[in-house]
């Protein structure tokens, strides 16, 4: 069960970067056709300022659920290299463990942002004139992305740990990679 679990994140979290890779690649060529057009006295388009802002605000929320999945996230690892196997496990847990409880901390204080947003019916100081609930709800909606994977990943770890297969645990929320010593 916890295998086809860790399966299911890991070709959703591979769906959502190629997501977030196209994005960021629409935003430079708009970026790019912008500051062409600027250069050549042909007009604006207008807004690459904005819309790249809250395309790098998505991108940073949903794709830390993905560096999570591919165990990409940096960990200082200096005390739990020199441990045996099963120190090792639980020191992972513990990195897991706390790291969910960050993300449900801050996606727990994203969502008032993103209330008051709908409740004034925000929009944007620019020309565009955003209404502001679309980018904070991607943004929001990220960060609820990676909480939700950041328990699952803890769920998953503990479920080894329970039944002792060191080497999935490793493999599911172990460091990504390890300097031989």
């Amino acid at each position: 069960m916890t295998d086809l679990l860790q399966g299911a994140l890991a070709r959703a979290n591979r769906i959502v970067a190629l997501i977030l890779g196209f994005a960021l690649l629409l935003t430079v060529a708009f970026i790019m056709t912008d500051v062409v057009l600027r250069k050549f006295g042909w007009g604006s388009l207008g807004g690459s300022d904005e819309i790249s802002g809250y395309v790098m605000a998505a991108v940073a929320s949903w794709g830390l659920a993905c560096a999570l999945v591919q165990r990409a996230h940096v960990r200082i690892d200096v005390i739990r290299s020199k441990l045996a196997r099963p120190g090792q496990a639980a020191m992972d847990i513990f990195a897991m463990i706390v790291t969910n409880g960050v993300v449900l901390l801050i996606a727990w204080h994203c969502w008032p942002v993103l209330q008051k947003t709908l409740e004034r019916g925000s929009r944007a100081n620019t020309p565009l004139e955003t209404p502001l609930w679309i980018p904070q709800g991607i943004w929001f909606s990220g960060w609820l992305w990676f909480a939700l994977t950041a328990t699952a990943l803890s769920l998953i770890g503990i479920a080894h740990l329970a039944a002792g297969r060191h080497a999935a645990l490793e493999a599911s929320v172990g460091v990504g990679s390890e300097i031989e010593t």
